[in-house]
């Protein structure tokens, strides 16, 4: 190169160079995923991944104030001893067990990048200049995050598989799958299920967040969701019903009277058989409910109190807090409740409590779904 020009040889030697350094960073051998997932069984997952992630995006949004978009995810299926390829560099993970409903867990991995964002999003930054470097005050705010997220997935999951499904709460740490920090998070099995969502927050995070689970827990997915087991109600009211009292037939009464059954003990069951082989039928008797006799003046007026508002409050939980504390609070503060995370919320009718929920999403709002009724009993012990 005396005379300023690179030779052939040394423009080889460099391109060359060039093939090595990208050979590191060159992605995971791929399986052939039809192999192991139907189209079918891929939409299926798709769509539970839609529906729980989609719940998951409201409840971050919240959090951080942004606007926050998970596109469609992609499924694929890798192997184990590859996942270092999959993920050369550390990445945030979060492990979520499943400990009603569901047996097993699944795997959240997201950069360390994105996840400094969110952090400094939910200690009151603005997300434009995060830590390089996560401090264990930003790895707990992450794991809130996460809690907030995985808690509104799994309300979606138990609507969208009609039981109820808990998880515990998230565990979360910088995993470097090459240098074989934090491993013991990834599942045991050597054939995983990789669920990728384009994850967007505002304009300051548009990438990745990655979905791991074992190829027989996507399976189960999808069989409680296309498959469900069927109730089995014949059999339990076989099992609790029993047959009517009857008297004792002789063998010289006459046929009407072998089949007369004792006022006393007359009961109808499904299904109950009686007799020589025939069923007998009766008429159901239902007691009469008089409507009452109201005057006019006392229709009139239940007609006007049934205009007046009420205050419905939605009550999450509650905590004490000495003044101290009060005035430490700042932006990203976290308050502890005294519920535990799936517990059923108090629903206040002016400040009484009268019924209990669960909360769910609609569209992008908050609900509550009512799972009981609060008895006239537990109303008076909680008279204040």
């Amino acid at each position: 190169m005396s005379d300023g020009m690179l030779s052939q040889e040394e423009i080889n030697a460099l391109l060359n160079g060039m093939d090595s350094d990208q050979d590191k960073d060159k992605p995971a051998p791929s399986l052939d995923t039809n192999e192991y997932l139907t189209d079918m069984e891929k939409d299926t997952l798709g769509e539970i991944g839609n529906i729980s992630f989609g719940s998951s995006a409201t409840a971050l949004s919240s959090l951080l104030n942004q606007k926050v978009d998970i596109t469609t995810p992609e499924v694929t299926v890798v192997e184990k001893k590859f996942l270092d390829q999959e993920f050369p560099r550390p990445h945030v993970a979060v492990k979520v067990e499943y400990t009603e409903g569901f047996e097993g867990s699944n795997l959240l991995m997201i950069k360390t990048t994105d996840a400094a964002i969110i952090a400094d999003l939910m200690l009151g930054g603005d997300g434009t200049n995060p830590l390089e470097d996560l401090t264990d005050m930003h790895i707990s705010a992450v794991q809130e995050a996460m809690n907030q997220m995985m808690g509104s997935a799994s309300t979606s999951m138990s609507t969208l598989f009609n039981m109820k499904i808990d998880i515990s709460p998230p565990s979360v740490d910088v995993m470097d799958i090459k240098n074989g920090e934090n491993t013991d998070y990834v599942p045991p099995e050597e054939i995983l299920v990789k669920i990728s969502f384009q994850l967007q927050v505002g304009d300051l995070i548009d990438s990745k967040i990655m979905q791991i689970v074992t190829l027989h827990f996507a399976k189960e997915f999808i069989k409680n969701l296309t498959n469900p087991e069927e109730p089995q109600v014949v059999e339990e009211v076989a099992a609790v019903a029993e047959p009517a009292v009857q008297t004792p037939i002789r063998e010289d009464a006459s046929s009407e009277q072998a089949f007369q059954i004792e006022p006393k003990e007359t009961t109808q069951h499904v299904g109950g058989m009686s007799g020589r082989g025939a069923s007998t039928i009766q008429p159901a008797a239902f007691e009469s409910f008089d409507q009452p006799q109201l005057t006019s003046a006392q229709t009139g007026n239940l007609d006007m109190l049934l205009d007046i508002p009420l205050n419905v409050k939605v009550e999450l939980g509650r905590t004490t807090k000495s003044i101290r504390d009060i005035l430490e609070f700042t932006q990203g503060s976290i308050i502890e409740l005294d519920k535990l995370a799936g517990e059923p919320v108090d629903i206040l009718v002016n400040e009484k409590l009268i019924a209990k929920g669960e909360v769910v999403v609609i569209d992008e709002n908050f609900g509550v779904r009512v799972t009981d009724i609060v008895s006239q009993a537990e109303r008076i012990r909680n008279l204040k």
